[in-house]
């Protein structure tokens, strides 16, 4: 088992451009060394003769199939614009 270190710890703050004080940072150290402490406990898990999976239930697509429809013509889908002009919706500028 690897411990983490202060060094580590200040190392990812320093990278996320975090700022902690020394407490924190002794704190956050043993949090995360019990965080991968209890993490390793896996490792002395018997996985002999299961199967290798990406999900742990069985997966199934539920996505529909493509269907070829018609697209609404331009003035079936102008009907619902509050304005417009030139055959285009007229929206109010975001930059005002």
């Amino acid at each position: 088992m690897t411990r983490i270190t202060k060094e580590q710890v200040q190392h990812v703050a320093d990278l996320a451009r975090l700022t902690f004080s020394e407490d924190e940072i002794e704190s956050y150290t043993d949090q995360l060394g019990k965080i991968i402490e209890f993490s390793e406990q896996l490792n002395e898990v018997n996985t002999d003769g299961v199967k290798p999976t990406s999900h742990a239930i069985d997966v199934q697509n539920v996505l529909r199939e493509d269907v070829v429809k018609p697209s609404p013509t331009r003035k079936d889908t102008m009907k619902n614009a509050p304005d417009q002009a030139d055959g285009q919706y007229k929206v109010q500028s975001v930059l005002d």
